[in-house]
């Protein structure tokens, strides 16, 4: 298996460099991954299920991080007067967002993992997940066709909130870290209640 990923890379290389770092950057990933179990379905379910909030605590953090992230990006485009990366992705917040996640939140309950987890599982041979991943794609495809009566009729009527308007920046920052630090904290809690218990 080895040496067959090792010439899938190489091959991959010869047509583009691009393609070749592409390989390494999804094996790594993808490695990380499996090993990591992360999965933003265990992140919620586990602390009902077990009283485990490792992987939610994980979810945080990594929450935490890219919000630096993030906010380093735009705000370094905002104070060079270029237009914001993303900026055209803040939607309204309106009935389609509840009820998508909600819809979402059920798929994956019964699929038994998030995209992550799914695409995890299909590499580790599991056949369930390979049709989760099939209907995971039909999904898509069908929301995809169905946004435009959704935006029309749910997503336009709602209000945008993008916290740099609100707070400013460096306020935006902190609301969010913040928000993200007390639910570490409770996360932490309910697991060591849970194991008091």
């Amino acid at each position: 298996a080895t040496i067959i990923v090792i010439g899938i890379g190489i091959f991959l290389s010869t047509i583009s460099a691009s393609l070749g770092l592409f390989w390494v950057i999804g094996l790594c990933f993808g490695f990380i991954l499996q090993k990591s179990r992360f999965c933003f379905t265990a992140s919620m379910r586990d602390p009902a299920l077990t009283g485990s909030t490792t992987i939610t605590r994980a979810v945080l953090i990594a929450f935490a991080v890219t919000s630096i992230g993030f906010t380093a990006i735009k705000y370094g485009a905002f104070s060079k007067g270029l237009p914001i990366p993303g900026q055209s992705y803040v939607v309204p917040v309106s009935f389609a967002t509840a009820a998508g996640a909600f819809m979402f939140g059920i798929g994956m309950v019964i699929a038994g993992g998030c995209a992550s987890g799914t695409l995890m599982r299909v590499g580790e041979g599991f056949s369930m997940q390979v049709l989760s991943l099939f209907f995971f794609v039909v999904g898509s495809l069908w929301g995809a066709h169905d946004f435009g009566w959704w935006k029309l009729h749910f997503i336009l009527k709602g209000k945008a909130v993008f916290l740099p308007d609100v707070f400013g920046w460096i306020g935006g920052i902190v609301v969010q870290l913040l928000i993200i630090g007390c639910l570490y904290i409770a996360a932490d809690k309910w697991e060591n209640r849970k194991q008091d218990a």
